[in-house]
């Protein structure tokens, strides 16, 4: 009997140990939680948009090529619907000749001639931004900005910003552009015009990426959706074949 109650007191002892063991674990997580909590707010804070747009303005202007002419040759392939044959190859040599002056010429197109009505199209539209001069700057002065998020899926931290055009102007997009975060040099913008390119175009979504060439920031790959009239919807990818050389007289389209 007296080692039944020991057994008892014993086991007692075990569970209250245990119960102190539990509510202890709780009070220290409850103390950490509110920790947690703060700390992940901290890390979630944006950044200054301000700086951001600071830095942005302040690399663009010194990039070389804005005042170095030069010329690419840039291959478009055209793809209907989702065929994975190309409908048609063409071939555009662009030359940019001063900030307000960049010209394009078709040197080559193959297959069906629609192929080469898309590209002229959305060449038009680049150029339209360069006709613009500053006008069509991704600045405050011709856009309105959002943060949006940080991102980190290529080894390179960028800040995702969507954009809003202050006015409704040929050259200018609706979207978002990707900065990279340690240079502010902008590495993508996917948008839609705010005015079409072309009246047979009724819908063009477009993605253009950017890289270092030569030393200078420079488009190196266009892609784009575009719907048109009648016939449907178009894709297009276009890659620089070349590297950049030195504008050597003026093209015209």
């Amino acid at each position: 009997m007296r080692r039944s109650t020991e057994q008892g007191r014993a086991v007692a002892r075990m569970a209250e140990n245990r119960y102190c063991l539990v509510l202890l674990s709780l009070v220290a997580t409850a103390w950490a939680f509110p920790y947690s909590l703060s700390a992940q707010e901290v890390k979630a804070s944006p950044p200054n948009l301000g700086l951001i747009l600071d830095s942005l303005e302040r690399t663009d202007e010194q990039n070389p090529a804005l005042i170095r002419p030069h010329e690419v040759t840039r291959e478009y392939k055209i793809f209907r619907g989702g065929d994975t044959k190309p409908i048609s190859d063409v071939t555009a040599q662009i030359s940019f000749i001063s900030i307000d002056t960049k010209t394009f010429k078709i040197t080559e197109a193959q297959g069906s001639p629609m192929g080469k009505k898309i590209v002229s199209a959305i060449l038009e539209q680049e150029i339209a931004s360069t006709w613009e001069g500053h006008k069509a700057d991704i600045s405050r002065s011709n856009y309105d900005f959002v943060f949006l998020r940080e991102q980190n899926l290529t080894g390179v931290l960028e800040y995702v910003l969507h954009i809003i055009p202050k006015r409704k102007a040929k050259g200018l997009l609706l979207g978002d552009i990707w900065v990279d975060a340690s240079t502010y040099h902008i590495r993508q913008i996917v948008g839609v015009p705010l005015k079409n390119p072309s009246l047979w175009i009724k819908d063009l979504h477009i993605t253009i990426q950017f890289a270092a060439v030569d030393d200078m920031w420079l488009p190196v790959s266009l892609d784009a959706i575009a719907t048109v009239r009648f016939l449907g919807i178009f894709t297009l990818s276009g890659q620089n074949l070349m590297p950049t050389v030195a504008a050597a007289s003026t093209a015209s389209p």
